[in-house]
């Protein structure tokens, strides 16, 4: 089941106007390494630790889902109370998404790495010196998920410098696995160390701090280098150049006004449908599969993850056909596959059916972010794109916090979904 956005750090850059390029000055020894670090077809140094880092972050998402029932009996509520402690860190990554974003435009990619980390760590203290309350929990996981955003948008800056997207991609794949991996792992966990320690799965990603924090200074640097040469231009061209380091406002990383456009806002929609419909399933879909085979949660983690993450890594063929079906096609395939798996997930009496349902919602929703991206900031500025897609890819923590609520509603009172 996909997890988070695969380009919310990377913002693309406008080319010159050929009769604006000038005579580029020579590469000082620093400025030719960074050059190399950004070449075509190499990897940015630090792309598999960043994988690594995001695939640990992503893990938050989904890892409580089968410990659940087992919170909630411990903490005395129905199951879908403790839904809130998946619903919460949803809520944490959509807030802590443009926040922390606007921490590495201020103080660059390593301060950013730093602040979340410190964010998970705290969030982890938090849940675990609460054993008996849900309150306390609900808030803990929403710091960690803000921590957890953070080094989500640190690990795609890192990988960011190599502009042929190879390295952007392989971060993307440690999202898509950590986020679907993360209900098997998660459900281990709770076998083996108790119910919270699958509320604690970010904490992981602490173990690849020291292999990520070199290429994030690396990172940092060549954003500050991009930032001095774009004041060198406007001096050139007789602007006047800013005082003091850029400061990003929170209304630039989310550009409401983009809202009422409806190019941006119809894509943007469907695409919170499929994250809300997917993330529901995160938390329905195990639930159903245990309740029709009998299975106990490291069975049931392991098949729901496996079959979710086949569906992520297939979505690659819907993106691959979308020019040849159109947009509007696309996106009549996009709405008809996640209703049919949410009414396979939610109806069918068969466990395979089931867990197609599941690789249907995740191969759909991984899809749509590849397929709605263009068409939500087609025909925008460059400068207004990175801005576009930040608020675009904002559906995913939207449909992880609305999804499990869904869900839970949908357990109460129609009971088709336990």
């Amino acid at each position: 089941m996909s997890a988070f956005p695969a380009r919310l750090a990377v913002r693309p850059a406008a080319p010159a106007p050929a009769a604006s390029r000038t005579p580029v000055a020579p590469l000082t020894p620093g400025a030719r390494q960074r050059g190399a670090d950004a070449a075509p077809g190499r990897r940015a140094p630090g792309t598999t630790a960043a994988a690594l880092l995001i695939a640990a972050a992503a893990s938050g998402i989904s890892g409580p889902s089968l410990a659940l029932p087992t919170a909630a009996h411990a903490l005395h509520v129905p199951t879908a109370s403790a839904a809130w402690l998946m619903t919460a860190y949803g809520l944490g990554l959509l807030v802590g998404t443009p926040l922390l974003a606007g921490t590495a435009g201020r103080r660059g990619t390593a301060a950013l790495v730093r602040a979340g980390a410190a964010l998970v760590a705290l969030g982890a203290a938090i849940v675990l010196a609460s054993p008996s309350a849900l309150p306390p929990l609900v808030a803990g996981r929403a710091v960690e998920a803000a921590g957890a955003a953070g080094l989500t948008v640190a690990a795609f800056r890192i990988a960011g410098r190599d502009r042929s997207g190879r390295s952007t991609g392989l971060v993307a794949i440690g999202n898509a696995a950590g986020g679907t991996l993360g209900l098997f792992v998660g459900a281990g966990a709770a076998q083996l160390l108790g119910w919270q320690a699958a509320l604690v799965m970010p904490l992981l990603a602490l173990a690849v701090l020291p292999a990520v924090l070199r290429p994030a200074v690396r990172a940092g640097q060549a954003g500050q280098t991009g930032q001095a040469g774009q004041t060198g231009r406007s001096a050139q061209a007789g602007q006047a150049a800013p005082s003091g380091t850029p400061r990003p406002r929170f209304r630039d990383a989310l550009p409401l006004g983009l809202l009422r456009r409806p190019g941006f806002r119809r894509p943007a929609l469907l695409m919170l449908a499929l994250a809300t419909v997917n993330f529901a399933l995160v938390y329905g879909a195990p639930r159903r599969v245990a309740a029709l085979t009998g299975w106990g949660p490291l069975p049931t983690g392991a098949a729901v993850a496996s079959v979710a993450l086949a569906g992520a890594l297939l979505s690659w063929q819907l993106v691959r056909l979308a020019p040849a079906l159109g947009t509007a096609r696309v996106r009549v395939l996009l709405a008809a596959g996640s209703t049919a798996a949410a009414v396979a997930a939610a109806f069918a009496p068969w466990p395979p059916v089931v867990l197609l349902g599941s690789a249907l919602s995740s191969l759909v929703t991984a899809g749509g972010q590849g397929v709605l991206t263009g068409p939500a900031v087609g025909g925008l500025a460059p400068e207004r794109q990175g801005g576009a897609i930040g608020l675009f890819n904002l559906a995913f923590p939207a449909g992880v916090a609305a999804g499990p609520v869904l869900a839970g509603f949908a357990d109460q009172t129609v009971q088709f979904l336990y």
